[in-house]
């Protein structure tokens, strides 16, 4: 029989994002309790666009939905990856707008014109004592060029398009970190999903068992082997399980809906989870090689040292604006009173501006791009401290539920073997209907922890896979065949 599961357990988490070209957030959170439906998805820093999608198509009929079949649809619909990718072509943008200032500009702007000037609209009624016409023309001009404007030297620009190269890189380590996240916030949904499916049938296999200890407290009753007292206690136990299986049928339908939003299932969409909660041992893995395996995996570290590189070019451009720029414009064509009389023109010129006093502009921008250095730097080291910290912690809650899983399977049998002998004395007439009543808690109890250790132990691992940056490949690895 599965089982639910209880209280939280704290589990890493990574944040996103979010987003531009900055790095995701790293994560360690405290993972909710799966008795509350519809909460924040952890590692996305509450309100999040990870909680939310873009909604596919309805498909007729009831979907079956696996945990990797959530998992694609969320890495195609979730609205965390889908802004995340726009932010990847807005850097792209950006990069260009910056390339632009070193690439050549050529532009042609042809043009005939004929004017009549009026001489007293301007004031001219006579020159030297002569009588000046009141108009003069028709004048006619023709000019058809083009004109190319070339930077040869500037190392403002040269450095702004290196900043922004390393801009793109930074989001596009960043999308791919989205990814990671988008199957941390589904995985999350889903396992606690099955875990409250699991709640149902335990809910249920308790109601049943308490209906059945309540007909025979009511037959003891009404033979008068049994105080009024023992139905009465039977009747509260048996409306106690009765308003438990209502809730967590309530819950189970809310967090449905939560994994329909998550990963984008049209609304109305009915569907139903086909995997359920699996037990599967997890290879051992050292701190030390887990460590290692993150700094070189984790986007949002690549992400966040790519940013370094990126504030280091901004500074250089910043410096650079002491220094002086050399740029080429050119421009040929024909020009004259009329098309069929035009000459060939042109002009070429080189130009060496030289920076001397800007008011202070320069120096305001290297004061703000160190501080942009700076705080890159800073963030990149709190990054890999936390990074050390997730690992480590979904180490110890990977090793910690799978110990409380095998308890719990345990506890399981001993507590309904008490039950039954409970039941038995019940019977036999030397025990009263508390010492049931007990028995049944401490049933419910044992399958309660049961659930709450397993699926623990199951979204450990999914964080551990998120945590070493390999959340897409390491669901795979970890729910093989589920």
């Amino acid at each position: 029989m599965r089982l639910s599961q209880g209280p939280a357990c704290t589990f890493l988490l990574a944040g996103v994002l979010l987003y531009g070209a900055p790095t995701a957030v790293a994560q360690s959170e405290t993972t909710p309790s799966s008795n509350t439906p519809g909460q924040a998805i952890p590692g996305t820093l509450g309100v999040s666009p990870f909680a939310g999608s873009v909604p596919a198509r309805l498909v007729p009929g009831v979907m079956p939905l696996s945990l990797q079949d959530a998992i694609d649809r969320g890495l195609k619909q979730n609205l965390g990856l889908l802004l995340s990718n726009t932010d990847t072509r807005s850097a792209r943008g950006q990069r260009w707008e910056r390339l632009s200032a070193l690439l050549p500009h050529v532009t042609a702007a042809p043009y005939v014109a004929a004017s009549e000037i009026n001489l007293g609209e301007l004031g001219i009624t006579s020159l030297s004592g002569v009588h000046v016409p009141p108009s003069v023309g028709p004048f006619s001009y023709f000019d058809a060029r083009a004109a190319v404007t070339q930077s040869l030297l500037d190392w403002k620009s040269i450095s702004a398009a290196r900043a922004a190269s390393q801009s793109v890189k930074s989001a596009e380590y960043t999308y791919k970190d989205a990814r990671d996240l988008v199957v941390l916030a589904v995985g999350y949904t889903y396992l606690q999903a099955i875990a409250d499916e699991a709640r149902i049938e335990t809910a249920q296999a308790q109601v049943e068992t308490a209906q059945a200890l309540y007909d025979q407290a009511t037959a003891r009753v009404t033979a008068g082997t049994s105080p009024d007292i023992d139905g009465l206690r039977a009747k509260v136990e048996l409306q106690t399980r009765q308003q438990q299986l209502i809730q967590a049928k309530n819950n189970f339908a809310i967090q449905k809906l939560t994994v329909a939003r998550v990963i984008g299932l049209a609304p109305g969409q009915e569907f139903e989870l086909t995997d359920k909660s699996p037990y599967q041992p997890f290879e051992g893995l050292t701190v030390d090689e887990a460590l290692k395996h993150a700094y070189a995996s984790r986007s949002d570290y690549q992400a966040a040292m790519t940013d370094i590189r990126a504030a280091e070019f901004s500074r250089k451009a910043a410096v650079a604006g002491y220094l002086p720029s050399l740029a080429f414009n050119a421009d040929y064509g024909a020009a004259g009173a009329h098309p069929s009389t035009a000459t060939q023109v042109f002009d070429v010129r080189g130009t060496l501006s030289i920076p001397i006093f800007q008011g202070g502009s320069i120096h305001g921008d290297v004061l703000q791009a160190d501080a942009k250095l700076e705080q890159s730097q800073e963030r990149l080291d709190n990054l890999r401290a936390q990074i050390d910290s997730d690992v480590r912690t979904a180490l110890l809650n990977l090793q910690s539920s799978a110990d409380q899983v095998n308890v719990a399977r345990s506890n399981i049998d001993l507590a309904e073997a008490t039950l039954a002998q409970s039941r038995d004395r019940f019977s036999a007439g030397v025990a009263d209907s508390v010492e049931v009543v007990q028995s049944q808690e401490i049933v419910a109890s044992a399958h309660e922890l049961y659930i709450s250790s397993l699926y623990s132990y199951n979204f450990a691992k999914v964080s551990l896979a998120r945590a070493l940056g390999v959340a897409e490949e390491g669901v795979k690895e970890y729910f093989k065949g589920k």
